[in-house]
C-alpha cells in the first residue's frame, strides 16, 4: 500500500530538507557505483562486471518474475527483457501449454476476469480483516485455550484490527492537512500552466522558467516548496504528482469510513472467483500491464533494463528474462493472488521472485506459506522489500514474511530489504522512511532517489522506497545464479548477506523516522549494504570449492569402480 504521502513521512521530510539544504545531489545511477572510486554507496557493479569479464565468466539464461502492480510491455528498455512463454501462441484464446491460464504471454494477472476488465482498487487488509471476522468475535468472551491454532491467529489479527479501528488517531488530521497540500498544489499548478503554457512539466522545468506575472512567481515558489516537502523528485511530472496524491488520500478516506462502515468489496465485482477456495486458482486475464503499472515497470528496468544498449538506464543483470505476476492493486494486496503467484512464477521457471510490497496483516499468510515452501523445494529465492513506515519489523506485524505460521520454522529462501542512502543526500546511511531490524532485515540497498523506466512514451524517472531497494537485491541475485549456476538459492543468499560493504563506522546514521543516533550495522543481520564486486567474488571462490570437491568424489569413484 502507498505509504509516500503519510503526514509523519512528510513532516519529517520537510525537516530534513531545510535541515539539509545544501546537500549534494547524486548522479543517475549512483545505486550501481562504488563507494571507493566514485565516492557513492553504490553496490560496486560495474567492478563486479569487469572482474567477470577479466576470468572470462560465462552466464546462462535465467528468467525472475516480479509479482507487483504490471508493467509496460511496450517500454523501450524493457521490451527485449520480457519473458515470453515459449510454449504460448499469443492472442489465439487457446490454452496452449495447458497450465490453466489463456495466453499467458508475459506472465499473467490474478487481478482480472476473462472479459479483460481489471481490478485497480482493493482498500485495506486491516479493514478486510475486521469486518471478516467481526460477526465470529466482537463482543463476546473467547476462551482461547478452547480454540483451535487456525482460531487463535484469527482472533489475535482480528483483536489487533479491531483495537487499531477502535483508537483515536490522527487520520482525520493527515486527511485535511493533505486535502490543503492538494489543493495548493493544484491551484499552483493551474498558475503555472498558464504561464509556461503546457499542462505538463516538472519542478527542475519550472526551476529554470521565469514567470511574468506576481501570480506566476508566487505559484513557482509555492510549487516548488511544496514539492520539496513532500520528497517528491525534481523529474516528476505535475501530472502524476496530482494522480497520485489524490489517490493516495481517496485510499486514506476509504479506510476511515471504514471504521464504520463494510470495505467496497471490489474484488467481488471484477474478479469474481471463490476467494476463500485456494484451489479456485485459474481466474485473472493476461493483461500484465493493468491500469496502472508505473511501480512494477520502475522495479523491472531496476532489476534487468537492457544494459549498454545507449538509451534509459542500465538494470543490474545482464542475461534474465522477467516474468511479469500481477498480484498488486491500488491497496493492500490478496493472500490468495500472492500465494498462486509465487506458485505460477516457480511453476513457471522463475529462479528468483521479487516482491516490492507488504502490509501489516495476513489472514490466509499459511496459503502464502505453502507458496513459499514450494520455492523453497524448487530452489527459488524470494526477495521482499521491509516496507517504508520507518518501524522496527523485529517487534512490528509485516507481511509477507519468512516464518511459517503454526510451525517452529522459518525459510531459508527469503531474504528482506532495506532501503540505503547515499550520506552525501543528508540523513546518514539509512533510508528514513525504511523498516529495520537485526532479526527480520537481512540487508540494505540502495532505495533512494533511483532512476528507472517508467511506463507510456518510454519514460524514466526517480523514485524511492524499500520497493527499489528490493529489485537491487533482485538484480544481484539473478546475476550471481546466472553467473554461477550450480549454487543454489541458499548458497546464494548466505554470499549477498556475508559479502554487504560495511560502511564507514564514523559516519553519522539515524534510527529511520527519528534524529536519534545509531549504529547502521544495528539496523539489520548483516550489518550492511550489499556490494556486488564482493559477491562475485565469493560466489566464484563457492563454486570453485565445490568442483573440487566433485571432482575427488569421480576420481574415488574412479579408482573403486577399477
Amino acid at each position: 500500500m502507498n505509504k509516500r504521502f503519510s503526514l509523519i513521512l512528510m513532516i519529517a521530510l520537510f525537516i530534513s530538507f531545510t535541515a539539509n539544504a545544501q546537500m549534494r545531489d547524486v548522479p543517475r545511477g549512483w545505486h550501481l557505483m562504488d563507494a571507493n572510486k566514485d565516492k557513492y554507496y553504490g553496490i560496486s557493479l560495474n567492478e563486479a562486471y569487469q572482474y567477470l569479464k577479466a576470468n572470462q565468466i560465462k552466464s546462462t539464461p535465467l528468467i525472475v518474475a516480479v509479482l507487483d502492480s504490471g508493467v509496460d510491455t511496450t517500454h523501450e528498455d524493457l521490451k527485449g527483457i520480457l519473458w515470453h512463454n515459449p510454449k504460448e501462441i499469443p492472442g489465439n484464446g487457446i490454452d496452449d501449454d495447458h497450465n490453466g491460464y489463456v495466453d499467458d504471454v508475459y506472465g499473467w494477472n490474478f487481478l482480472g476476469n476473462k472479459n479483460g476488465e481489471n481490478l485497480k482498487k482493493a482498500g485495506d487488509e486491516r479493514s478486510r480483516v475486521f469486518y471478516q471476522f467481526k460477526n465470529e468475535f466482537a463482543g463476546k468472551n473467547m476462551d482461547t485455550i478452547q480454540l483451535s491454532q487456525k482460531q487463535k491467529y484469527d482472533y489475535r489479527i482480528w483483536k489487533m484490527a479491531a483495537d487499531e479501528m477502535n483508537k483515536a488517531n490522527d487520520d482525520q488530521m493527515e486527511i485535511t492537512f493533505l486535502n490543503i497540500t492538494l489543493n495548493s498544489i493544484k491551484k499552483n499548478d493551474s498558475l503555472i500552466q498558464k504561464e509556461m503554457g503546457t499542462k505538463v512539466f516538472n519542478s527542475s522545468q519550472l526551476e529554470n522558467f521565469e514567470p511574468t506575472t506576481p501570480e506566476g512567481k508566487k505559484a513557482k515558489y509555492g510549487y516548488i516548496t511544496l514539492m520539496k516537502m513532500v520528497g517528491i523528485d525534481p523529474e516528476e511530472k505535475n501530472t502524476a504528482v496530482i494522480s497520485e496524491l489524490t489517490d493516495y488520500i481517496s485510499g486514506k478516506q476509504d479506510a476511515l469510513n471504514e471504521k464504520n462502515t463494510p470495505p467496497i468489496n471490489y474484488r467481488s465485482k471484477i474478479v469474481q472467483d471463490n476467494y476463500n477456495n485456494i484451489h479456485d486458482k485459474y481466474y485473472g486475464n493476461p493483461d500484465v500491464m493493468g491500469p496502472d503499472p508505473m511501480h512494477g515497470t520502475h522495479v523491472t528496468g531496476i532489476i534487468a533494463a537492457q544494459r549498454n544498449n545507449g538509451i534509459g538506464m542500465d538494470g543490474v543483470a545482464d542475461n534474465v528474462k522477467v516474468m511479469m505476476v500481477r498480484v498488486v492493486p491500488d491497496g493492500d494486496e490478496y493472500d490468495k493472488d500472492i500465494a498462486l503467484g509465487i506458485f505460477y512464477a516457480v511453476d513457471n521457471g522463475a529462479k528468483v521472485i521479487n516482491m516490492s510490497f507488504g502490509k501489516s496483516y495476513s489472514p490466509q499468510k499459511y496459503w502464502v506459506d505453502s507458496a513459499i515452501k514450494y520455492a523453497e523445494q524448487k530452489d527459488v529465492l524470494i526477495v521482499h522489500a521491509a516496507g517504508n513506515e520507518s518501524a522496527d519489523i523485529d517487534t512490528k506485524e509485516n507481511y509477507p514474511n519468512p516464518h511459517f505460521l503454526f510451525q517452529n520454522n522459518t525459510a531459508n529462501n527469503f531474504i528482506t530489504v532495506g532501503a540505503s542512502n547515499d550520506p552525501s543526500m543528508g540523513q546518514g546511511i539509512a533510508a528514513d522512511f525504511s523498516n529495520y531490524g537485526n532479526k527480520e532485515v537481512d540487508v540494505f540497498a540502495p532505495g533512494v532517489k533511483i532512476y528507472s523506466t517508467l511506463p507510456q512514451k518510454n519514460e524514466y524517472g526517480n523514485l524511492r522506497g524499500t520497493s527499489m531497494a528490493a529489485p537491487i537485491v533482485t538484480g544481484l541475485t539473478a546475476m550471481l545464479r546466472s553467473y554461477f549456476p550450480n549454487l543454489t538459492a541458499v548458497e546464494v543468499k548466505q554470499i549477498i548477506v556475508n559479502s554487504v560493504m560495511h560502511p564507514d563506522s564514523t559516519l553519522a546514521d539515524y534510527k529511520p523516522g527519528t534524529q536519534q543516533a545509531i549504529a547502521f550495522a544495528a539496523l539489520s543481520k548483516s550489518g550492511g549494504i550489499i556490494n556486488a564486486d564482493n559477491a562475485v567474488k565469493q560466489a566464484e571462490n563457492l563454486e570453485k570449492k565445490w568442483a573440487a570437491e566433485k571432482s575427488k568424489i569421480n576420481n574415488k569413484t574412479a579408482t573403486q569402480l577399477k
